[in-house]
């Protein structure tokens, strides 16, 4: 396991702990240059207001596996669901001290604020009346050293969408998380320690699939921890993650029938699946070109095979390892994007559209023509059958 502290280089570019990385050959940004911006997320393209809640669960039942002496494990959750109407106020997109800590051990020397990155706009509002009705779920997973906001845009389309959404900070894998009474906690004693875990980084996506269960547990349980949980239909339930959120969306579904479709976008297979791979349930990987094409990475290579049911395998050009989140919007604004790397609201739109076919496909049952073969509206997208 490797972490990384190089100035001048893309934000969260250098946080690609499944995916090769390397220095970004951009020079430093002045910091004068970026105290002054104003970022936002691009607008969600679905018919529905958004709302957003937060909420922080405890598994009693077990130790925190990174610091066992901490207590039990901590998870911290954003909840976007469509709603009635925007009313409410704007929901922040991390506080002042998780951008400080996203930067300090990210993106040091760049320029950027904790103030510029914590008052990213959002299109989500909190205390928005929910939309009535049933509708399906969608758990996000971000990459190890990662936090949640950086799937805010995709979450914030799929709410738009009709989508309940819950997007997980898991203790000790992120860059840093605010717990209620507990504090900040960072990765560093996951992240910065010699050596990765025994068992290698499957170790880590498979304490993500227990995560994850224990959230399916608290949110579609006779006991809810949700006051909105009734918004979710149990039988419509899919994963989609980054990174290595995107290697744990597999390691869930081969330790949990609930969720029924799976997404990887552009992370490294570290959960090798058996000969009857994930049953009949379907599979979308979406890469990099560089990274993720046929024959350049071996894990995807090895664990196509195994995928029985639906599958689609593909890569978008010009797209690096941040291009699937919007923590690119500010690589980009700042000057820190790499030449060449197709444009942040490029890469969020080309995510949005993918994610939200497949899942259009598989859990409401919606044919998406999309999702058949590669459209001249999508250039970048290639299709692949190995």
């Amino acid at each position: 396991m490797r972490t990384s502290r190089l100035p001048a280089v893309a934000l969260a570019a250098c946080l690609a702990l499944t995916t090769a990385c390397a220095p970004m050959a951009c020079a430093t940004t002045n910091a004068a240059a970026t105290t002054d911006l104003h970022l936002q997320l691009p607008r969600p393209t679905g018919a529905d207001p958004v709302g957003r809640d937060t909420l922080s669960l405890v598994d009693t039942s077990r130790k925190d596996p990174w610091v066992p002496a901490s207590g039990p494990r901590r998870l911290m959750l954003s909840l976007h669901y469509p709603a009635r109407s925007a009313a409410g106020d704007p929901a922040p997109y991390m506080t002042k001290e998780e951008a400080a800590s996203l930067i300090q051990h990210k993106a040091p020397a760049t320029g950027l604020t904790a103030e510029a990155i914590s008052g990213t706009r959002t299109y989500a509002r909190t205390g928005a009346r929910p939309e009535p009705g049933r509708h399906p779920l969608v758990v996000l997973s971000p990459g190890l050293g990662l936090p949640r906001a950086g799937l805010t845009a995709l979450a914030e389309d799929l709410a738009s969408r009709g989508y309940v959404v819950a997007s997980i900070d898991h203790a000790y894998e992120s860059s840093g998380t605010a717990f209620p009474g507990v504090g900040l906690l960072t990765c560093a004693p996951l992240c910065d320690q010699p050596k990765p875990p025994e068992g290698g980084q499957a170790t880590i996506t498979k304490n993500r699939a227990k995560d994850v269960s224990f959230v399916l547990d608290r949110l579609t349980g006779r006991h809810p921890a949700w006051k909105h949980a009734n918004l979710i239909d149990p039988k419509r339930i899919g994963m989609a993650g980054h990174s290595l959120g995107g290697d744990a969306a597999s390691a869930t579904m081969l330790a949990d029938t609930r969720i029924k479709a799976g997404i990887n976008l552009d992370g490294t297979i570290n959960a090798t699946l058996p000969a009857t791979g994930l049953g009949d349930r379907p599979f979308l990987l979406i890469g990099s070109q560089s990274g993720h094409s046929p024959g350049k990475d071996h894990t995807w290579d090895g664990t196509w095979p195994a995928l029985n049911g639906w599958k689609r395998w593909l890569t978008v050009a010009q797209a690096d390892h941040d291009s699937f989140t919007d923590l690119s919007i500010a690589a980009s604004k700042a000057g820190l994007s790499e030449p060449g790397t197709i444009a942040a609201e490029r890469g969020i739109a080309i995510t949005r559209a993918y994610v939200a076919a497949f899942f259009d496909q598989h859990l409401k049952g919606r044919a998406q023509p999309l999702l058949d073969a590669p459209t001249r509206g999508n250039p970048e997208v290639a299709f692949h059958s190995p």
